[in-house]
């Protein structure tokens, strides 16, 4: 149980490891969104414009709101 729980948490820290980097990262919005797009994309999530301009706010505001706690 003990090894399922640092595999979660090690894959948990990559996932938000990457979309800080995403995210921070000196490129355009748009072209971060159809980046952030691509890789849902390989990894069977299909989401349309609007859902992925949802789930990127959403993650934006999270990480703002994390800096300012």
């Amino acid at each position: 149980m003990k090894a399922l729980n640092f595999l979660a948490a090690f894959v948990g820290g990559a996932a938000v490891g990457a979309a800080f980097g995403i995210l921070f990262a000196p490129e355009r919005g748009t072209d971060t969104r159809e980046k952030i797009a691509e890789a849902l994309r390989k990894r069977g999530i299909r989401l349309n414009r609007k859902e992925m301009d949802t789930l990127v706010d959403e993650i934006a505001e999270e990480i703002k709101s994390g800096e300012e706690a």
